[in-house]
């Protein structure tokens, strides 16, 4: 048996590699660049190289596209209920609102309120797909027919955002005849002449889709929006069929004529400003 142990020539010391802060790097999903986040922040959550847009909280939306200080919320004490006591895989609806209220900081997917833009008054009711995705419920569509209701009664443009997977289920009949109660709506707002314009952003689908989202007098969408009814697997399966390429995207149904204008988030406000400005002239007279 040896007397002296093997030596070690070694000299590197090995640490354990610190791990980086979540959040403070992403990857854009079009091209896989990686953007410092506070930087994507500042851009408004869309990436500067590709255009690709990230979804944006509503509050943060509306203060892009308004005028500071300008806005002032309304109906911000409404909150969903559970009527029809509905539970999914053994989750309560009235579990899945109190998690979203906490992770949001919302009531629902929904904020609305009055504001000017470029000096233009107007009623604003903005989707928040972070809240249950985006999903259309009593409460959304409340604040959105009450929206619509000061529109016609003020004469000011109203403004929606859709950000929405379409109705929400887990409340059944309920959430459904918010499409009609919305739409009915903005038909008395289209009676007096009132301008109704509708932003369409990624992704909007279902019940969104086939109500306010697409009546809108002017119709814009952010790029590469998805705007659909049905999944395109869902139709393809029913007409036996393939899609064409780009199939649902704001891009597609822009040259469908679904859509008026393709418009980026950093230009949204000055956009909507321009056609605020030719339609005050109409209200005025």
């Amino acid at each position: 048996m040896a007397l002296f142990g093997k030596p070690s020539y070694s000299t590197i010391t090995y640490r354990k590699k610190k791990d980086i802060p979540k959040g403070l790097w992403t990857k854009c999903p079009k091209t896989g660049e990686i953007i410092f986040h506070k930087d994507l922040e500042k851009n408004l959550m869309v990436v500067p190289g590709s255009g690709y847009h990230f979804p944006i909280s509503a509050r943060a939306r509306i203060h892009s596209m308004i005028d500071e200080g300008s806005f002032e919320e309304i109906d911000a004490h409404l909150e969903g209920t559970d009527p029809l006591q509905f539970s999914a895989k053994g989750v309560p609806y009235i579990k899945k609102l109190t998690e979203n209220k906490a992770k949001t900081k919302e009531n629902d997917a929904i904020v609305s309120g009055t504001a000017t833009i470029n000096g233009y008054p107007v009623v604003l009711a903005v989707m928040d797909f972070r809240f249950l995705g985006g999903s259309l419920g009593s409460v959304v569509g409340e604040k959105i027919t009450r929206a619509i209701e000061k529109g016609v009664e003020e004469k000011k443009a109203v403004i929606v955002v859709s950000s929405s997977g379409g109705a929400r289920m887990h409340e059944g009949i309920l959430s459904l005849m918010q499409m009609a109660k919305t739409s009915a709506a903005l038909d008395r707002l289209h009676r007096l002449g009132v301008p109704y314009i509708s932003i369409i952003t990624n992704p909007t689908t279902g019940g969104v889709t086939a109500s306010f989202a697409t009546l809108g007098d002017l119709i814009l969408a952010e790029p590469g929006s998805l705007i659909g009814f049905a999944g395109p697997r869902v139709i393809k399966e029913t007409i036996q069929q393939d899609l064409p390429e780009g199939f649902q995207t704001a891009e597609f149904l822009l040259e469908a004529g679904l859509i008026d204008q393709i418009v980026p988030r950093g230009e949204m406000k000055d956009r909507l400003g321009f056609f605020l400005s030719v339609y005050g002239k109409k209200l005025a007279s």
